[in-house]
């Protein structure tokens, strides 16, 4: 089985990776993207949010054969450490991360979001972001994820 996994195609042994093992799985012990969490295993809290085809999908329950010849992408290509995005940028500004363990499923979650929805309400952040956050920082993220997305249409609100 192939992948398409950050714009890189990924080939997985069979042997190893059975059509029914979670996405997550996959990118953590098999590919070594370790950027998506774990968290309870039964997509409720978002930690191990990844986008399937530009969309938020919960990968601890998504079949890595649901994942074959679409485009997966993890926290890992979100940004980098000389050029993060607008929303990892805004993330430090508004001081979001505490522990920091839904960030990156939170992150990747916020970013689909701002690709279908350029200048969202507070609603619209509120049904986007289901992720789960044990330090309670929901104010801070929506308004990163304002700041994002002005960042993003240039400054314009």
């Amino acid at each position: 089985m192939d992948l398409m996994i950050n714009g890189q195609r990924r080939a997985l042994d069979p042997k190893r990776v059975p059509d029914d093992m979670p996405l997550l799985w996959v990118l953590r012990d098999e590919l070594g993207l370790t950027g998506t969490k774990f968290g309870c295993g039964v997509a409720a809290c978002g930690a191990c949010t990844v986008q399937v085809d530009g969309q938020p999908m919960r990968a601890c329950v998504t079949p890595v054969s649901s994942a074959q010849g679409k485009a997966v992408r993890t926290i890992e290509a979100l940004g980098t450490d000389d050029k993060p995005h607008a929303l990892q940028q805004a993330w430090i500004e508004h001081q979001v991360p505490q522990c920091g363990y839904c960030q990156s499923g939170m992150l990747m979650a916020a970013e689909a979001l701002l690709r279908a929805k350029p200048n969202p309400t507070d609603a619209d952040i509120d049904a986007a972001i289901t992720n789960l956050c044990r330090c309670g920082t929901y104010p801070r993220v929506r308004a990163a994820i304002h700041s994002a997305a002005k960042a993003l249409r240039g400054g314009k609100a």
